[in-house]
C-alpha cells in the first residue's frame, strides 16, 4: 500500500473511481455524493473528509482483486482509515473506521432501517457481520465518535443517486489539504 498523500488519494481515485463496488454507482460518484451531503448539513472539514474518504479502503480491493469481492469482508473500513492515518487527525479516520459498525447498529436498533438499504448494502451487512445484538449495540453507542460514524453511515446510505450533479474531486483538494496532519 501507498503511503498517504493528497496526490496518492488523487491518484486512486482517478485510477480506480469508475469502478463500481457492490453498488450501481461508481465509487468516485459516491464519495463526491457523501462529502456533498455532509457539507449540505454543515458539518467540520474534518467530517467532510470523512464522508468523501470513507470508502478508499474498497480501492484497494478493486486494485488487488483486479475487481470486486463480494464473497468476504475484506475490512475496506479499517484498511482505508489505517492508510490515511498519517495523513489525516482521528477526526477524520475515527468516523471512517467505525461506519461498519454504524449500519450493524443502525440494522439493528432502528426499524425499518435494513430494508431500506440498497441491495448492495444489505448483502454486504451479511458478510460484514449482520445486525448487532444488544449488547454489541450498547458497546458502540459508548464509544467515542459513534456519532460522526452514525451521519457518515446516513450519507453513505443515501449517497448513491445515478446521474446526481455534484462538486468534483478537485473542488475538495483545498478541504484535504487544510485537513491533513502538518508534517
Amino acid at each position: 500500500m501507498p503511503s498517504a498523500s493528497i496526490n496518492s488519494i488523487i491518484s486512486m481515485y482517478s485510477t480506480w473511481g469508475n469502478e463500481k463496488y457492490d453498488e450501481e454507482i461508481t465509487q468516485l460518484a459516491h464519495a463526491l455524493q457523501c462529502a456533498a451531503l455532509a457539507n449540505h448539513e454543515g458539518s467540520s472539514e474534518e467530517l467532510i473528509a470523512a464522508a468523501l474518504l470513507h470508502d478508499i479502503g474498497h480501492l484497494f480491493e478493486i486494485e488487488r482483486n483486479n475487481g470486486p469481492d463480494y464473497s468476504s469482508d475484506l475490512r475496506h473500513e479499517i484498511t482505508g482509515s489505517e492508510f490515511l492515518s498519517d495523513l489525516f487527525p482521528q477526526a477524520v479516520t475515527a468516523p471512517i473506521a467505525m461506519h461498519v459498525e454504524a449500519k450493524r447498529y443502525l440494522a439493528a436498533n432502528e426499524s425499518g432501517y435494513f430494508e431500506g438499504l440498497s441491495r448492495g448494502s444489505q448483502r454486504s451487512l451479511e458478510v460484514q457481520g449482520r445486525p448487532f445484538t444488544a449488547s454489541e449495540s450498547a458497546t458502540f453507542i459508548g464509544l467515542e465518535g459513534s456519532a460522526d460514524a452514525l451521519k457518515l453511515r446516513r450519507w453513505d446510505d443515501y449517497g448513491k443517486v445515478i446521474g446526481l450533479d455534484v462538486p468534483g474531486l478537485d473542488s475538495w483538494i483545498p478541504l484535504l489539504s487544510r485537513v491533513a496532519l502538518e508534517k
